[in-house]
């Protein structure tokens, strides 16, 4: 049967998080689904609706709300952030020498996961079967440090900071080594790991490591280690709607079913009247549901296409960096799949 026209707009706008379960999950805006709807895509009307806000930003995260879109685009773009901006990552680690504790394959491992901060841009992918590598696709890195005993230290002394030297291996001793001409190309550049206090193994006196590390352009979709984000999500705009005034406990009772600052209590005649302040907060725990005197005086929705993206570097591009790129990305890919149905007609 089909749905009141009453609750057309609802149901094509609205995702509605009732006590037993959720409705209007599924995207129905498709044309001739709704009569006297014209649900033809425009591009006129898309340009129109679509919007990108951003709510902040810093050196390594972004807030950002996208409007106008359906989430299967916004799960696009999710996961190319995820898998498909490229980075830098150590790729090859030969170990000339480790007399540490750590086995060669995890201290390998380890070293694969630090993050590299250089501009991925401005390299190429390393060719299939090449092992030597060049200055336009890799860069190397050395970790050489050997453990000592300190003469200094003082006779009675068990702390390990004052009895030995370079007795802890921190992401800070991989020195970068130019290779060709990058010392001059990226003399502005510092190549190196993004943070320097990574602990990779602790020595005693007479261990050394002597490794030298090969790092090569890739994508997350390859290895985790290639990821620029070390999360990147998404989630509908909170819609909190109060059927009926709450007044005084029933209003305190409420503000405390949701997130602090989603709802807010002023002072009317006298009496504590609880109003939506910053539905954004909400958490949607549906905790007002249990209450059988206050879940028939609140509607619990999420509006459809109104996105709100978290997005957290490594910290080897800006995150503002990655959104651009990861658009860049998926226009490529319009693109290739636009020249793929060009080619097919021409045929």
């Amino acid at each position: 049967m089909a749905a009141p026209m009453s609750n057309v707009d609802e149901i094509r706008n609205r995702v509605i998080l009732g006590e037993f379960g959720v409705r209007n999950v599924h995207t129905t805006d498709y044309p001739g689904n709704y009569p006297g709807y014209d649900d033809t895509w425009n591009f006129q009307k898309f340009k129109k609706n679509f919007r990108i806000d951003i709510v902040q930003m810093d050196e390594n995260t972004m807030e950002f709300d996208m409007v106008g879109i359906d989430a299967a685009i916004a799960n696009a773009f999710r996961r190319i952030l995820l898998a498909e901006v490229p980075t830098m990552a150590v790729e090859k680690v030969f170990i000339y020498n480790n007399t540490s504790i750590i086995q060669d394959e995890i201290l390998a491992h380890r070293l694969g996961l630090i993050p590299i901060k250089a501009d991925p841009r401005l390299f190429e992918y390393r060719n299939a079967g090449d092992d030597e590598g060049t200055e336009i696709d890799t860069i190397q890195l050395q970790l050489k440090v050997k453990c000592t005993r300190n003469p200094r230290a003082p006779k009675d002394s068990s702390d390990p900071r004052e009895l030995y030297l370079n007795h802890m291996v921190y992401s800070r001793d991989m020195k970068w080594v130019p290779i060709g001409n990058q010392a001059d190309v990226f003399a502005d550049a510092s190549i190196g790991p993004v943070h320097g206090d990574i602990l990779l193994a602790q020595l005693r006196p007479g261990q050394e490591l002597d490794i030298v590390m090969h790092c090569v352009k890739g994508i997350g979709r390859d290895h985790a280690k290639f990821s620029p984000v070390a999360t990147a999500s998404y989630r509908l705009l909170p819609e909190i709607t109060l059927l009926q005034p709450v007044e005084g406990e029933k209003a305190e009772r409420l503000k405390r079913c949701f997130s602090p600052g989603v709802i807010e209590l002023e002072n009317r005649d006298g009496k504590q009247v609880a109003k939506v302040a910053n539905s954004r907060r909400d958490t949607c725990s549906r905790e007002v549901l249990r209450y059988d005197d206050l879940k028939n005086l609140v509607k619990l929705g999420r509006v459809r296409d109104h996105f709100i993206f978290s997005v957290e570097s490594t910290g080897i591009l800006p995150p503002d960096m990655l959104v651009s790129e990861a658009i860049n990305v998926l226009l490529a890919k319009c693109q290739r799949f636009i020249n793929e149905l060009d080619s097919t007609d021409m045929d």
